[in-house]
């Protein structure tokens, strides 16, 4: 008994011990697959709004919302990992495309790609990252995710946290959602109606003047 009770407090000070030798210099293996899973994503997400074809950049934003996806996993978020592949990848690369077949938009290198104003891009998207990377850095800053323990992103408690605490947001957001999908049907049909030809002044029954004539 007295060799146990002596023996507990050492294995606790060398868990104690490891635990501390743990840090920026000494990474885990799931640190360092979600450093190179994040580069390969940077890489991806640079060459999407610097190529000049379409559907290249359709492809390589599929390579970065896929990376996205593998960064939730080794989160443990696997519902918003599936949810990222189901919606962003499956739906909304593919509804890119068919749009770009729809359109008959150009598949090769395209001039009208560039606006030329990449240094005015560049530093809004600059500005945009810094600032979302400060708010959520000061928002998350004493907040560490257990990669050992339970999940903490498993659909159980995503739901829980969704539906609990942000229903409002939620609802918020699926009202303009469907907003924006009205507004892009009535611009569509407006945008129809513009593009037809005018009426014949005396055609009837698909006839013009010169058969109405003969009649």
């Amino acid at each position: 008994m007295t060799l146990a009770a002596a023996a507990a407090p050492a294995a606790h000070a060398t868990t104690t011990a490891a635990t501390q030798t743990h840090g920026f210099l000494s990474p885990t293996g799931v640190e360092i697959a979600f450093l190179l899973v994040g580069l390969v994503t940077l890489g991806a997400a640079l060459v999407t709004v610097t190529t000049r074809q379409l559907v290249h950049a359709a492809l390589w934003l599929v390579v970065a919302l896929g990376g996205l996806a593998v960064e939730y996993l080794l989160l443990t978020a696997e519902f918003i990992a599936w949810v990222q592949v189901l919606i962003y990848v499956g739906s909304v690369v593919v509804l890119l495309l068919f749009g770009l077949m729809l359109t008959r938009a150009p598949i090769g290198r395209s001039p009208d790609t560039d606006s030329g104003n990449r240094w005015a891009a560049l530093t809004v998207a600059l500005a945009a990252a810094a600032a979302l990377v400060w708010v959520v850095a000061d928002a998350f800053r004493t907040t560490w995710v257990d990669l050992d323990g339970a999940p903490s992103g498993s659909t159980e408690v995503t739901g829980q946290a969704l539906f609990q605490n942000w229903v409002l947001p939620f609802e918020a957001l699926s009202v303009l959602l469907l907003a924006a999908l009205v507004g892009a049907i009535v611009l569509s049909r407006k945008a129809k109606a513009e593009a037809a030809p005018p009426a014949v002044p005396g055609a009837r029954n698909g006839r013009g003047p010169a058969e109405e004539g003969a009649r």
